[in-house]
């Protein structure tokens, strides 16, 4: 949305985006946010630059062309790009009072505002198609949040009601599009001899069995990043958790919630390993995806982060994939693309 909202770096969406067509990538995840700061969509409650939101339809248009389907994922849990800590000063700066960034998840006036944006964002006209988002096909899915965590109440209690509340609202919105809550996959309190699995045994206020067992949500997700989630660890110790974090989510997805799973983040950073070491992971991420989708498991897809195209260094996290600079990893991904197509 950044780049599109920019006539001089829009053609890189379209590029991007072809080649993740041509690759035989289905389905991709963007922000259908941007609170304050630098080229802001929402620049304070309620007040949307036109510009960037244009850049929002310019992008559902080009995925819609190349036949990539979106998740839209609706506010941060970090302070990237504004997210929920934003929406709190928003209110702290016209006199409410708040305690801190958690009370996004149960101030009624944040909520409210956050309310808004997704009746905002959720109603639409796309400028360049005429299409409203909640009635465009080539929007697969909503997101909450991306990666919901609550510093202040490890009980899950505040995301749980919160998860209940916001689903129930996006529904009540629209009902042709999946829903998926933003989960990074850590368990809580519904089964605790399943935080053993957690990094560290860590609790970050959100339930991966209650959460999703909320009627609205239509899929589970998680995420993995094993280098900065167990630091100080060997790699021995990495693959361990890895294996034993896909395999209790997916089995917890089929026997437990009932829901398809997506591994909605993963990849592995090139400023802490080799081009082979990344190669190698992903191809283990995806055997694992394929294996369960291919025997009828709930598992339908992984979406590796992120994808770029070459001059958008300041997007650079090491995470990044650029078809160009990653031939090895490019074929990979590509195999995996059509393996996933066959079983369809």
């Amino acid at each position: 949305m950044v780049m599109a909202s920019d006539p001089s770096t829009r053609p890189k969406v379209t590029t991007i985006l072809q080649q993740a067509s041509s690759h035989g990538l289905t389905v991709a995840r963007t922000w259908a946010f941007n609170d304050a700061g630098y080229r802001a969509l929402q620049v304070s409650p309620g007040s949307y630059d036109e510009q960037v939101f244009r850049g929002l339809d310019f992008v559902v248009s080009e995925a819609g062309k190349h036949g990539v389907r979106l998740i839209l994922s609706l506010v941060n849990n970090w302070k990237d790009f504004g997210g929920k800590n934003q929406y709190v000063e928003w209110v702290k700066q016209h006199g409410a009072y708040v305690n801190n960034e958690d009370d996004f998840f149960t101030h009624p006036v944040v909520k409210t505002l956050y309310k808004n944006h997704i009746q905002t964002v959720l109603t639409r006209k796309n400028t360049i198609t005429g299409v409203a988002y909640k009635d465009d096909p080539a929007i697969f899915a909503w997101e909450l949040m991306n990666e919901p965590r609550s510093q202040h109440d490890n009980s899950g209690k505040a995301i749980q009601e919160w998860v209940t509340e916001m689903a129930a609202h996006v529904k009540s919105i629209d009902r042709n599009h999946l829903l998926e809550i933003g989960l990074e996959g850590f368990y809580g309190e519904t089964v605790p001899e399943k935080k053993q699995f957690n990094p560290g045994y860590q609790l970050i206020g959100t339930d991966f069995i209650s959460n999703n067992l909320v009627h609205q949500v239509d899929f589970a997700t998680i995420h993995l990043y094993p280098e900065q989630w167990l630091p100080g660890s060997n790699e021995a110790a990495q693959v361990a958790f890895v294996d034993k974090w896909v395999e209790s989510h997916i089995h917890d997805a089929k026997n437990v919630l009932g829901k398809p799973i997506v591994v909605g983040e993963f990849g592995k950073s090139s400023k802490l390993s080799s081009m082979v070491e990344r190669d190698s992971y992903m191809n283990k991420m995806y055997s694992a995806i394929y294996n369960s989708a291919s025997s009828g498991g709930p598992c339908a897809g992984g979406l590796f982060w992120q994808l770029m195209a070459q001059g958008m260094d300041s997007f650079r996290d090491g995470y990044e994939v650029i078809f160009e600079e990653s031939p090895s990893t490019t074929r990979i991904i590509e195999q995996q693309s059509h393996k996933m197509s066959s079983i369809a």
